[in-house]
């Protein structure tokens, strides 16, 4: 890109609650969380900002933030990954705090009426705005949208700034400036006055007319999304392009749909290339765990509330340590436990992109190693070509391993019945079919996530390699 990305919207603090629940309230029919886990990270247009920022791409967020005690938590977490351009804010910094067990939300519940004023915005705005590789609006109607100075600026964006709009039913109309709006399902009911949307593709034409904006994609959750092209063009439907799980937490996916969109066009590729590989980016969003898995280097150290007295687990504090004691440590100090399997025979980059995205997910990783006999079972006689003893070294050596556990049998189940991990990650060539250790994780609160492979890298490819060079 030519400059960095812009994005410009409400910004809010997200709280996600994570507990178990095994028993109701003896005073009401509702169920007690024991509470296990706090995590804050950015949210609303904060939240897009960062899954841009994870990327490697330089962003600028131009978002009102509160004087408040969570207005300064949003703007510390903000601070290591992002540029902050304040806009006339005020009121108590919006809050959204989720309530989750086993991997679902239960309750949410809001906070914060802060609101961005309609005020002006100063000579420093516009140079920012004018110099972006492109400017993504992420609207949460908290007031960012109405503001007259900022809307003026953004109609008069150059023409090669792509603008990307998503809206809110809370917030205003886009400017007619807009290369793409992205409503969700229920957005575009809200604006097209339709309660129950049959027709996405008529909804997107509506919204073409209404808006004069030069393109509209209506993001349809799971069934990807319908791009609306300018000039009466005919309708077009881009599906997903991998399964995700109906129970993922899906809390994000709009975000991520909204940055790969503008970083996409951007880099100069026509809407319809854009919004197909923004669906795709979506999915793996979602698959890789959605907005929970993100966390800040702030919130890693922190994994439980500052003011609940439990000690955070520092990062790899416990490496080389037994697994068992590292996920005793995990679940006193509230964190988040993540295993990952397999058999790390001839460790290459496949592996090691694999555990890192494994140990983003949590508060610390235990590496379930296939034993030598086990290898051989699964691999024939000629496997492991690194012994056991080695194998287990060279990953207790990488950062992002906490521990390494080594099991004899096929399946790691009755270790990962000790563990009790919160996530288990495998590769994206596995499925729930074929993993009969999920049902293990999944029957102690847990999930399974798949983490999308490294093309051109596995041990069997390598070995084939050397054995064809000799």
């Amino acid at each position: 890109m030519r400059g960095p990305l812009v994005v410009v919207g409400d910004a809010l603090l997200d709280i996600d609650i994570e507990g178990t629940a095994e028993r109701l309230c003896p005073d009401a029919p509702v169920p007690v969380v024991d509470v296990t886990a706090r995590r804050r990270r950015p949210g609303g247009a904060g939240l897009a900002a960062l899954i841009a920022a994870r990327q490697g791409v330089e962003v600028v967020l131009v978002a009102g933030v509160g004087t408040d005690d969570h207005g300064r938590e949003l703007s510390g977490l903000l601070a290591e990954h992002v540029r902050l351009v304040d806009l006339p804010f005020q009121g108590a910094t919006p809050c959204k705090t989720r309530v989750r067990v086993a991997g679902q939300s239960l309750l949410r519940v809001d906070s914060g009426e802060g609101q961005v004023l309609d005020g002006p915005l100063g000579a420093h705005l516009p140079p920012v705005l004018n110099n972006a590789g492109a400017v993504l609006v992420a609207d949460y109607g908290r007031g960012t949208t109405r503001n007259s100075s900022l809307r003026r600026a953004l109609r008069g964006l150059p023409s090669d700034v792509p603008l990307v709009w998503d809206p809110h039913g809370r917030g205003a109309e886009p400017v007619e400036r807009a290369d793409l709006v992205v409503p969700n399902r229920a957005e575009a009911a809200y604006f097209t006055g339709t309660q129950h949307l049959d027709s996405a593709a008529g909804a997107g034409r509506e919204l073409l007319r209404r808006w004069g904006c030069r393109a509209v994609a209506v993001t349809l959750g799971c069934e990807g999304a319908m791009l609306v092209p300018p000039h009466r063009g005919q309708p077009f439907p881009v599906p997903r392009a991998r399964s995700v799980r109906s129970s993922a937490d899906v809390c994000g996916a709009g975000d991520s749909f909204a940055v790969a969109v503008a970083l996409t066009m951007a880099e100069g590729s026509e809407r319809p290339d854009a919004v197909s590989e923004a669906v795709d980016a979506a999915s793996r969003f979602v698959a890789d765990g959605g907005a929970s898995h993100l966390a800040t280097s702030q919130e890693r150290a922190v994994a439980t509330d500052p003011t609940a007295g439990r000690p955070a687990l520092e990062d790899g504090a416990t490496g080389g340590r037994n697994a068992l004691d590292v996920a005793a440590d995990v679940r006193r100090g509230g964190g988040r436990l993540v295993a990952t399997g397999g058999c790390f025979d001839l460790l290459h980059p496949g592996h090691v992109r694999l555990l890192q995205r494994a140990r983003e997910l949590g508060d610390a990783l235990v590496v379930c190693m296939n034993s030598d006999d086990s290898v051989r079972r699964l691999k024939g006689p000629g496997r492991p070509v690194v012994g056991e003893a080695d194998r287990r070294h060279l990953l207790e050596a990488l950062e992002p391993v906490d521990a390494v556990a080594v099991f004899d049998e096929s399946s790691p189940s009755a270790l990962l019945d000790e563990l009790r991990p919160d996530v288990w990650v495998k590769g994206g060539d596995y499925d729930l079919a074929s993993l009969p250790e999920a049902d293990v994780v999944h029957r102690h609160g847990g999930r399974t996530v798949f983490v999308p492979l490294v093309e051109g890298y596995s041990t069997t490819r390598l070995l084939s390699g050397l054995s064809t060079a000799v």
